[in-house]
């Protein structure tokens, strides 16, 4: 029975979390918005690092490094892939044995690292757009640097955000309406970082130096650490509950184990023992292999014990979730689209937009942010109240909805990128400029504006949705590992692309033939690829239909 006492100490203190000092959290003095704002921060300056490299990394491969379009663009997509995957490493770490504080600190050093070493690397390499014979040593030093920067990414990404979340308390009603607006001007401010390095960082790669433009992401990088540290007096730390003691994954993997170990054992018995684990529960056959692990055969060691029902719920919640990841796949291939052909198709285009002022093709990436600035707010303060007066659904809709409606507007953006190209390769047609791929055509860069907008809109809702819904549909002490599910997913789509710009270039004979991905762009076929994604992403949107509409939400620990 709840006593008075009870009820003063969990509305006074925050269940499972400590504060710096490692003494129960204080509702009053930790947590919530004062101490997100600092993480917030940090994510703002990491995501400026991360997109000053990125955004016009295509260019510079393109430019300094002397490779050509179809190459450069698979090493950006190799690389943004393997940078979203590594998180999952990153994660395990954290959520295994460092814990989110210190997996960020040690993450972050090397990042600066990385950045440090990508700097000095840059300011080897000739200064230049043109193409270049860089030497091998250089090239080393060069995508060494990348790839470090990948590294420090891997544990800092998921480990930030899950600390972010961890600062509002799901047992409490109005902070888990916080966290869930927490989730949206998380990806807002975020947006501001990436916008702000597109516009300022690009145009100084393009106008001063590579090496001035690599190493400014380096010292935002040191503020972001410094910012960190300040606030760790605001920050609640989880705690481990006594039963969570053991490692985490080997509690969980110990399931599957047992349960194949188990998988002879009769369903009625089995049936029983589901019933008395969880009465309620509505469908006693659903995923019944992993169930068996409640049960302890008779011929068993002296002292084996079964499973415990919440290690069989946690493992069954992990085993729902990978339909899920494989169909957000298909979203993830037309969002690599925008740091490589959309950056590439702006640069034979005429980028004069106001007398005598000639923006980067690169930092059209901007408008993706700006979009995403102007709309969450709206989304945050409009939609999701009057939908939760509508569906009566704390977060307005629910996260897999918001999740299916960025996909829609995912494959809407690749038709219109479709086209566009075509238009472009119209007017190289109609003025006989396909073979000036130096010429810039008459045709304004402003058309390019639709892709990007509608890109933003799709991330408003397919990547805040994923975020929110792999955070809170993992078992609490695994929240890294699920937002590093959910950058896996981007990793993992980037991969594909890049395999498969990698296969159709092979196909259509590369710069030699009729490539897709011709180094002329007047001469290549972009359209043809926009609209497979297209395709592509369209299939995958009605398979993430039909699995989200049987998926079952984890309950609240």
């Amino acid at each position: 029975m709840t006593t008075a006492s009870d009820i003063y100490l969990q509305e006074e203190y925050v269940t499972d979390a400590v504060d710096h000092r490692g003494f129960a959290a204080k509702r009053s003095n930790t947590g919530r918005w004062r101490a997100a704002l600092f993480i917030i921060g940090v994510e703002v300056a990491e995501r400026f690092a991360y997109y000053g490299i990125g955004s016009n990394l295509i260019s510079y491969l393109t430019g300094p490094l002397g490779q050509s379009t179809a190459v450069a663009a698979a090493n950006v997509n190799a690389w943004s892939g393997i940078a979203t995957l590594l998180p999952v490493l990153g994660a395990f770490v954290a959520d295994a044995f460092l814990g989110r504080y210190r997996t960020i600190i040690i993450a972050t050093l090397i990042y600066v690292l990385g950045l440090a070493f990508l700097t000095l690397s840059a300011f080897l390499i000739p200064n230049t757009t043109e193409v270049t014979s860089t030497p091998s040593f250089l090239n080393a030093l060069f995508f060494f640097s990348l790839y470090l920067v990948a590294i420090g990414q891997s544990g800092h990404k998921p480990c930030v955000q899950a600390f972010g979340a961890d600062q509002f308390d799901e047992k409490n009603q109005q902070e888990n309406t916080d966290r869930s607006s927490f989730f949206n001007w998380w990806y807002l401010s975020m947006c501001a970082g990436i916008a702000l390095a597109i516009l300022v960082v690009v145009y100084i790669q393009e106008n001063v130096s590579w090496a001035v433009g690599f190493g400014i992401p380096c010292v935002f990088m040191v503020i972001s650490l410094v910012l960190f540290v300040l606030g760790r007096r605001s920050y609640r730390y989880s705690k481990r509950r006594q039963e969570e003691e053991i490692n985490p994954f080997t509690r969980i993997g110990r399931v599957f184990f047992v349960a194949f170990k188990n998988q002879r054992l009769s369903s009625s018995e089995l049936y029983k023992v589901e019933l008395e684990a969880n009465p309620s529960q509505e469908s006693p056959e659903e995923l019944s292999f992993l169930n068996k692990a409640l049960l302890v055969p008779n011929d068993s060691p002296e002292g084996e014990m079964a499973c415990k029902s919440r290690d069989v719920d946690d493992a069954t919640t992990l085993v729902r979730l990978i339909p899920v990841w494989l169909t957000t796949l298909a979203y993830a291939i037309p969002y690599a689209q925008y740091m490589t052909f959309f950056t590439k198709q702006g640069v034979t285009m005429e980028r004069t937009i106001f007398p005598g002022l000639e923006i980067p093709p690169a930092s059209l990436q901007a408008l993706i942010s700006i979009t995403i600035v102007l709309f969450v707010p709206i989304y945050d303060r409009v939609l999701v109240p009057i939908g939760r007066s509508i569906t009566k659904d704390p977060c307005g809709i629910t996260t897999l909805k918001r999740i299916g409606t960025g996909m829609v507007l995912a494959t809407l953006t690749m038709v219109v990128a479709a086209l566009v190209e075509s238009k472009r390769l119209q007017t190289a047609k109609e003025y006989g400029l396909i073979d000036q791929p130096k010429t810039t055509l008459p045709m304004s860069i402003l058309w390019l504006f639709p892709q990007y907008i509608l890109l933003g809109l799709a991330d408003v809702h397919t990547l805040v949705g994923m975020q929110e819904f792999f955070y809170s549909q993992v078992p609490t002490e695994l929240r890294s590992i699920g937002l590093a599910l959910y950058l896996s997913a981007l990793g993992v789509g980037s991969l594909i692309n890049s395999l498969l710009i990698s296969l159709i270039d092979l196909a259509t004979g590369g710069d030699a033939g009729n490539s897709w991905f011709n180094s002329n762009l007047n001469k290549a076929h972009l359209d043809y690829f926009y609209w497979l994604v297209a395709v592509v992403s369209a299939v995958g949107f009605f398979t993430f239909l039909f699995i989200s509409r049987s998926y079952i939400y984890r309950r609240v620990d």
